[in-house]
C-alpha cells in the first residue's frame, strides 16, 4: 500500500512538472505572470482580445494582461522598442518598417488578429453616398505610413480617384485626435474605427457611409509582435498568450454579437450593449476577424502590395523575415 501512495505521488509530482513545462493554466511568479500588452487603439474592432480579457482565458492561463493605449502603430512600436511593453498590438507594417531600418532586435509577428480595415467613411451628411461625391474634397486619413492611411488610398484608386489630385487625404491629424478634429469642423470626411463611428451618428454629429475594409478587401491589419529577444526568453509565457487568444476568438466565433457584446461590455463603459452589440455585427457581417492566429505570407504580400503603391516601401521583405507562426500553430484548431 504504502509503495502504491509513492508511486501515485510520483505521478503526481510528475505531471504538476509537465503542467508547468507547458502552460496548461499552471501558475508563474508574480513577476513572470505579468504582460504589458500595447494596442493601437482601443476598438471593437478587437473584440476577441477582449473577450479573452473578460472570459477569463488569459488568467486560466497564469497570466496577467496590462492593456496600455498606444495611440497609433508608430507609438505603439516604440513603446516596444524601449521596453515600456512587451507585446504590441498593431499593424504588421511596423515591424516591415522596423526590419528595413536595420534594428537589430526588430520585433517579430505572431499573430494575426483582424484581416480587413476595420474603419468606416463618415461624412457629414446622411444623404445617399457615392465615392464620386469624394472629389474635390478633404479626408481625415491617419498618419501617412500607417495601414489606415494607405488602405484608405488604396480603395480610393480603386474608385477612380488619385490621392493628392482627385481628393485631399489629410494625414496631419494624429490618429487618436481625428474624432475630435472632425467635430472641430476639420475635413470633409474622416475614417473612424468602432465604436466611435456608431456613437458620431447615434449624436447625428456625422454618418458612417461605406466600410474601408469592405472596400479593400483581406489584408493582414493587426497583429501582436514582440522583440526577437523577448520572443527567445519567454517562449512559455507567449505559448501561453497565444493558448488564451486562440480560445477567445473560438468563442467570439461561436457566439451571437449580442453575447460577445455583453462580455466586452466592461471594456466600454460609455457605451450601451445595444450599441455595442451593432457595431460587433457590423465587423461579423464584414468578415473582419481571423479564423486563427496564424498569418498566411500571401497575406504578407498583399499588405506589401499595398504599401509600395503608396509610395511607403522600396524593398520587399521575406515572410520568415518578421513572422513566426510557431506559436500559433500549436493552437491552431
Amino acid at each position: 500500500m504504502k509503495k502504491s501512495c509513492r508511486l501515485m505521488a510520483g505521478i503526481l509530482s510528475l505531471l504538476c512538472l509537465m503542467t508547468a513545462v507547458t502552460g496548461c493554466g499552471a501558475k508563474m511568479p508574480k513577476d513572470e505572470a505579468k504582460i504589458r500588452l500595447c494596442e493601437v487603439t482601443h476598438s471593437v474592432f478587437y473584440a476577441p482580445l477582449y473577450a479573452t480579457i473578460e472570459l477569463g482565458y488569459f488568467k486560466d492561463e497564469g497570466l496577467e494582461v496590462e492593456l496600455i493605449n498606444g495611440g497609433g502603430a508608430d507609438k505603439v512600436m516604440i513603446a516596444v522598442l524601449t521596453g515600456q511593453a512587451d507585446i504590441g498590438f498593431a499593424g504588421p507594417e511596423a515591424c516591415i518598417y522596423t526590419c528595413l531600418e536595420g534594428q537589430k532586435d526588430y520585433p517579430i509577428i505572431f499573430g494575426q488578429l483582424t484581416k480587413r480595415d476595420g474603419s468606416f467613411l463618415i461624412g457629414r451628411s446622411a444623404e445617399e453616398f457615392r465615392w464620386e461625391d469624394l472629389r474635390g474634397k478633404t479626408i481625415l486619413g491617419g498618419r501617412k505610413g500607417g495601414v489606415p492611411e494607405m488602405t484608405l488610398e488604396y480603395v480610393l484608386k480603386q474608385k477612380g480617384l488619385q490621392p493628392g489630385m482627385d481628393v485631399t487625404v489629410d494625414t496631419s491629424v494624429q490618429f487618436d485626435m481625428m474624432a475630435g478634429a472632425f467635430l472641430g469642423g476639420t475635413g470633409d470626411y474622416v475614417t473612424m474605427f468602432e465604436p466611435t463611428a456608431t456613437e458620431t451618428e447615434s449624436a447625428k454629429n456625422g454618418y458612417v457611409l461605406a466600410s474601408i475594409g469592405e472596400e479593400s478587401g483581406e489584408i493582414p491589419y493587426t497583429a501582436f509582435f514582440a522583440k526577437q529577444s523577448y520572443l527567445k526568453d519567454r517562449e512559455n509565457k507567449v505559448s501561453r498568450f497565444t493558448a488564451a487568444l486562440t480560445r477567445g476568438i473560438e468563442w467570439v466565433f461561436s457566439h451571437s454579437a449580442e453575447e460577445t457584446a455583453r462580455m466586452i461590455a466592461p471594456q466600454f463603459p460609455g457605451t450601451s450593449v445595444e450599441v455595442l452589440t451593432g457595431v460587433v455585427q457590423r465587423y461579423k457581417d464584414i468578415d473582419a476577424w481571423n479564423g486563427s492566429l496564424c498569418m498566411e505570407p500571401e497575406a504578407l504580400d498583399r499588405l506589401q502590395a499595398v504599401m509600395q503603391e503608396a509610395g511607403e516601401l522600396k524593398e520587399h521583405v521575406d515572410f520568415q523575415t518578421i513572422v513566426d507562426n510557431t506559436w500559433a500553430e500549436k493552437t491552431k484548431g
